[in-house]
This record gives C-alpha cells, sequence and structure tokens, in this order.
C-alpha cells in the first residue's frame, strides 16, 4: 500500500467535504477509514493521519499567505 497515495487521496476528498473535515477533526481514525474504504493496520493510520494533518496544515498556511500577498497588492 502507497501511503503517500493515501494520503493525497484523502486530502483531496477531506479538502472538499465540510462534514468530513469535523469528523476529521474528531476522529481522524473513522474519518479516514470512511473516506479510503479500508480498514487500515493502526501503524498505517498514523502515518496517513499525520501526513494528512501535515498537509491540511500546510494548505491553510499557503492559502493566508497568497490572501496576506493579495491584502498588501492593494
Amino acid at each position: 500500500m502507497d501511503v503517500k497515495e493515501q494520503i493525497t487521496k484523502a486530502v483531496e476528498k477531506i479538502t472538499k467535504d465540510k462534514g468530513l473535515q469535523e469528523q476529521f477533526q474528531k476522529d481522524p481514525v473513522k474519518a479516514l477509514e470512511n473516506v479510503l474504504g479500508v480498514d487500515l493496520p493502526e501503524d498505517v493510520i498514523n502515518q496517513v493521519i499525520q501526513g494528512v494533518k501535515a498537509k491540511l496544515t500546510a494548505d491553510k498556511v499557503s492559502d493566508t499567505v497568497d490572501a496576506l500577498k493579495g491584502f498588501l497588492k492593494k
């Protein structure tokens, strides 16, 4: 199983669905198992959770920086 591929798949689905975002914050294991459609071993699911959290955080920081750049150009 390609963990990186699972992270990408999960991030794409979670970022498009507010309900999934809330579920991921409350119960990341259950959210990922719903998104990916599989019951992953604990060591793999933890890697995916950490990767998704990192990616979501990086995306939010990037969006904030882009918004600030736009604001500063005005």
